[in-house]
């Protein structure tokens, strides 16, 4: 690493696999150590239908092959610390347009600039290693929507020299743990694997997003006031207001659907192209007609590719 622009030299990785995503595989051939791609594989039969990357089984397939993890809610100082640690951490940042969350390797920060170094890969034939800078600001504004989470991969020793200790890391993993489940439609073992994460930690806004969500889609009324608390503890948790804003859609509750869509909107107008439409629709029930046309206009330019495109430029023609 040099000092100087606090900047990590990252291996240039091609191979991906739901179960062996772009960023372990980095971090692991970082370390010198390469996981079996078979092995990804073999375990990728059991999500067939599954188009995204399932962390927690990237992560145990690098703690088989001799690495420890810790996932923990973070900082920039100590997302600093931990690079210059020699340490690439990977981040969970919003997904782009209809993609919940993404991660991203950190390789690096330039104090100078004031930003944060991602590990972008170029598609090419030929493999073009490229680094993206993202002004500091937009960066920590869009880590903090899903709680600043923070994946540190790293052999035992690296580890236990960082001396960062984390309450919640356990609570973090059975989130992970829970998505998994989730993925595989396992209802009752995403449920207690999110109860198991609470008890660890009864104020991980993480846990209490992802249990509000399995509650809202058995339309319990609890949904609410765990969504409620998540957001007590992190006010730009962007995935809390817009389950708000689906359970009162379901519940025809148009003002406080309405109201906590809009405030998901404000954190960030970009990371949803079905939010405007969900508020599209209240807002034509509400009577705000040239509002929900814009949300409309709004839809179709988040997502030009919409199955629905006709009907929705039709509903804008009418309104």
């Amino acid at each position: 690493m040099e000092s100087s622009d606090h900047e990590l030299l990252l291996p240039l990785v091609q191979e991906e696999n739901i179960c062996l995503p772009l960023p372990i595989n980095v971090v692991s051939k970082y370390w010198n150590i390469d996981l079996p791609i078979i092995e990804a594989k073999e375990i990728a039969k059991q999500y067939p239908n599954n188009a995204g990357s399932i962390m927690i089984e990237g992560i145990e397939l690098a703690e088989r092959n001799g690495l420890i993890c810790k996932i923990i809610h973070s900082s920039i100082s100590e997302l600093k610390k931990i690079i210059d640690s020699g340490i690439p951490p990977i981040v969970i940042l919003p997904g782009i347009p209809e993609i919940t969350q993404h991660a991203s390797v950190i390789s690096g920060y330039n104090e100078d600039e004031k930003t944060i170094l991602h590990y972008i890969q170029k598609d090419t034939q030929e493999g073009e290693l490229q680094e993206g800078a993202i002004p500091q600001e937009i960066f920590d504004k869009e880590w903090s929507e899903d709680g600043r989470l923070l994946i540190i991969l790293a052999p035992e020793d690296i580890i236990s020299s960082l001396q960062t200790s984390h309450s919640d890391e356990n609570s973090n993993r059975m989130c992970f743990v829970s998505e998994k489940f989730n993925i595989l439609k396992n209802i009752e073992k995403t449920t207690e694997s999110l109860k198991k994460a609470l008890e660890l930690d009864k104020d991980n806004p993480t846990a209490l997003n992802l249990f509000a969500g399995i509650l809202n889609a058995q339309n319990s009324q609890d949904c609410v006031k765990y969504y409620e608390r998540s957001i007590e503890l992190n006010d730009r948790f962007y995935l809390s207001y817009n389950g708000l804003g689906n359970f009162y859609l379901k519940s025809n509750n148009f003002d406080k659907a309405e109201l906590s869509y809009t405030k998901a909107i404000e954190i960030n107008p970009k990371r949803s192209a079905k939010i405007y439409k969900n508020r599209a629709y209240i807002r034509e029930k509400l009577g705000k007609i040239q509002q929900a046309k814009e949300d409309l206009k709004n839809y179709l330019k988040l997502f030009p590719k919409a199955e629905d495109r006709g009907i929705i430029e039709q509903a804008i023609r009418e309104l």
